[in-house]
């Protein structure tokens, strides 16, 4: 049975976490490909919000088995303390597993992270200073240290001290900070955290394939978006992995003749945090407006988030770059008070007329955008429950951004919770 990707189109927050909770009732496993504890999933069930970090979103199910894919950096106590926080609400999260090839964030990490973003000053490139970067690079330059690193002492400290001589140099020499203790961070890792862990690291790859041999469905879900991309999003004011379909491959250890359904997420308007290129962002009331309806703070930083109008030229360039067989649209809902609506449908700069994204950030940051103006509906979505519901203005919105996009609308969600959503046509 072919697997199912889940990837945001734009920059992150479109929604991930509750079109995967949707999905998940169809399968039997939901993988985390990459990212970290920086990217956070927020679902609204029978009332009450989950906020995950690392945890799949197929958790809140019994019949789920949620998978941390090898592409994907842990912080084994922040995934500890999640943990406890949803058994704590009664959700069981014993199937829960880990890759033991995932790469561990370690404290001088996250000492980097912060130092660093303190260091560049306005050139910050507005991280989320939870080691996320730095243990990406050390996965690359071949000196992190893995999950499966807590099964073996020896092998642990002895990593550990390797690399803990070049970091405290650094953290010394460059910027003044007192050396980390190895014996402190390997008491902390192999006594306190290791027990509770052991018991979830798995070989998630076989775990998978053997699902999929079986005929069982899974879906493998994305951190951040597209535009956070390592390779493809505006650079560098992106994240330090690949959230694009393509990166489901290497992060859940997936050919790509095991995914047959690649569903992007887009929101009905863009959000973006902290710093980088917006060509749509709204900077008068009306941006106002969809923060304070969509609640648009980050879910783990709380950081207010930049609003602009929906933006069809990144859509398009989503499309091509995933595969994305659908899109499912969210927060339609919030647009609910505008008398008209605006859609960026093309870039100009310098005299030239783009439909997709321009490969140079030079010209990315003095774009045009070329908007087309839709009447607005004026009326509550959030009680819709078919498309008999949905106002012909607001299906006419849906259709335009569908026909931009160059793929189908399959879903929108109309409000917050688990269930207001409503089919369209796929």
């Amino acid at each position: 049975m072919p697997a199912t990707v889940v990837v945001g189109t734009q920059w992150g927050d479109e929604g991930k976490g509750k079109l995967t909770d949707l999905l998940a009732k169809e399968m039997s496993m939901v993988v985390r490909y990459q990212g970290g504890h920086n990217a956070g999933h927020t679902i609204v069930a029978d009332g009450e919000s989950f906020a995950l970090q690392l945890v799949p979103s197929g958790v809140l199910y019994p019949f789920i088995t949620p998978v941390i894919g090898n592409g994907v950096v842990v912080d084994p106590a922040v995934l500890i303390e999640e943990v406890d926080a949803l058994e704590a609400r009664g959700i069981d999260c014993s199937r829960l597993r880990v890759s033991g090839n995932a790469h561990l964030i370690m404290p001088y990490h996250q000492e980097l992270d912060r130092v660093t973003e303190r260091f560049l000053g306005k050139a910050a490139l507005g991280t989320t200073k939870r080691g996320i970067g730095p243990a990406y690079a050390d996965k690359a330059a071949r000196v992190g240290l893995r999950v499966q690193d807590l099964l073996d002492p020896k092998i642990f400290r002895q990593k550990l001290e390797v690399v803990l001589k070049e970091k405290n140099l650094v953290l010394a020499k460059v910027y003044n900070r007192l050396p980390l203790s190895a014996d402190d961070i390997a008491d902390r890792y192999l006594v306190e955290l290791a027990p509770r862990v052991e018991p979830m690291i798995a070989d998630t790859v076989a775990l998978v394939h053997d699902a999929l041999a079986a005929g069982q469905h899974v879906l493998l879900e994305g951190a951040q978006a597209t535009f956070l991309d390592l390779d493809h999003g505006t650079y560098p004011f992106v994240t330090s992995s690949n959230p694009v379909a393509g990166g489901a491959c290497t992060g859940a250890g997936v050919g790509p003749r095991d995914i047959d359904r690649v569903i992007g997420i887009a929101k009905a308007y863009v959000t973006r945090v902290g710093a980088g290129p917006f060509p749509t962002e709204i900077d008068d009331e009306r941006g106002d407006v969809l923060v304070d309806r969509g609640r648009e703070f980050g879910t783990n930083t709380g950081r207010r988030r930049r609003t602009g109008w929906f933006d069809a030229v990144m859509t398009r360039q989503a499309v091509r770059l995933n595969s994305l067989t659908e899109i499912a649209l969210t927060k339609l809902d919030v647009l609910d008070t505008f008398d008209t609506l605006k859609v960026c449908v093309a870039y100009e700069a310098d005299g030239v007329r783009y439909e997709h994204m321009p490969y140079h950030q030079s010209v990315l940051h003095r774009v045009t955008p070329v908007y087309e103006e839709l009447p607005g509906w004026s009326s509550d979505l959030t009680a819709a429950t078919s498309l008999a519901d949905i106002p012909a203005a607001a299906k006419d919105y849906v259709a335009f951004l569908a026909h931009q996009a160059g793929v189908p609308v399959s879903l929108v969600g109309v409000g917050p919770g688990r269930d207001q959503i409503v089919r369209f046509a796929a």
